[in-house]
């Protein structure tokens, strides 16, 4: 009987440190110490994160800009979508300097000229002495084909013009019609891209401000006017033009200005979404300008 009396008692003692144990288990699971004893704690909240991205994470990007591309990704397939808009086509106007009309006294062509394929188009060149002053301005532009997920067009050639900062044209305005400045042509690199020097347009009566350009399958196309595969025009947002219009030189773009809107222009009053360009920079120390140029080839 004594036997079975201390074994009762062993049994009885038993079963009180297994309770005990239990309790003790309740506690850690509702303190958290569950993810203790899952192993999922202890500094492996990065390895949680990206599992949980891998199985349900969608992530969306946009950029408002010419060309505007939108990415969605989404991690439980892996597969991307990107899509893309044709920049408007618009007119080149009456002072394009690309060979197709005259200016009065000649045909005018820039396009002609020996050294008009280049990154700086502050100065006129082939024998003309003559440079455009004003606010230090770069334009970039990258070319992409809406036909083929925004790819990169590599070495097609962007024509690019605009009037100086008293709002005339070089080649065609009186007392400049033999200068050639703020003109020039860059060839698209690997990712599409090109880049020009030059200085901040003015504002003429009657226009937003704005710069003009074209764009070629090659530079070797360039000889005629017949070869431009697309036309078209961008412009700068308000408070840009606002601010940089406070700079010396450039008094009667702020009084013509003042008499236009994006509304009342005849070539962005349908919206400047696709040609509207991203800027930082200043007025004293200059602009640089960025657009995606979406065309279909």
């Amino acid at each position: 009987m004594e036997k079975h009396g201390n074994q009762l008692e062993t049994d009885l003692h038993t079963l009180m440190q297994a309770a005990a144990s239990r309790r003790q288990m309740l506690r850690w699971i509702s303190a958290g110490g569950a993810a203790t004893l899952l192993g999922c704690g202890g500094g492996s909240d990065a390895s949680t994160s990206t599992a949980t991205s891998s199985t349900t994470g969608t992530t969306t990007g946009s950029t408002s800009t010419a060309g505007t591309t939108t990415g969605t990704s989404t991690g439980t397939t892996g597969s991307t979508t990107s899509s893309c808009s044709i920049i408007p086509e618009e007119t080149a106007g009456p002072y394009p300097g690309d060979g197709s009309n005259s200016n009065g006294v000649s045909i005018a062509n820039a396009l002609a000229l020996s050294g008009i394929v280049r990154s700086d188009i502050r100065s006129s060149i082939a024998g003309a002495s003559g440079v455009a002053a004003g606010v230090p301005l770069t334009i970039k532009l990258q070319l992409v084909n809406t036909k083929t997920s925004c790819a990169s067009l590599a070495g097609y050639a962007i024509y690019l013009w605009h009037c100086d900062r008293d709002g005339n044209y070089s080649m065609y305005s009186s007392g400049i019609t033999a200068e050639n400045y703020l003109r020039g042509v860059q060839e698209t690199d690997s990712n599409g891209s090109v880049s020009f020097t030059t200085i901040f347009p003015g504002c003429y009566s009657g226009r937003i401000p704005h710069v003009h350009f074209e764009v070629y399958p090659s530079v070797s196309k360039i000889s005629s006017a017949n070869n431009k595969v697309k036309t078209s025009q961008f412009t700068f947002p308000m408070a840009t033009l606002n601010e940089a219009y406070q700079a010396t030189g450039y008094t009667t773009s702020v009084r013509n200005l003042s008499q236009i809107t994006y509304a009342t222009d005849n070539v962005f009053s349908d919206g400047t979404s696709l040609q509207m360009v991203s800027v930082t920079g200043n007025a004293t120390q200059g602009y640089v300008v960025t657009l995606t140029v979406g065309i279909s080839v």
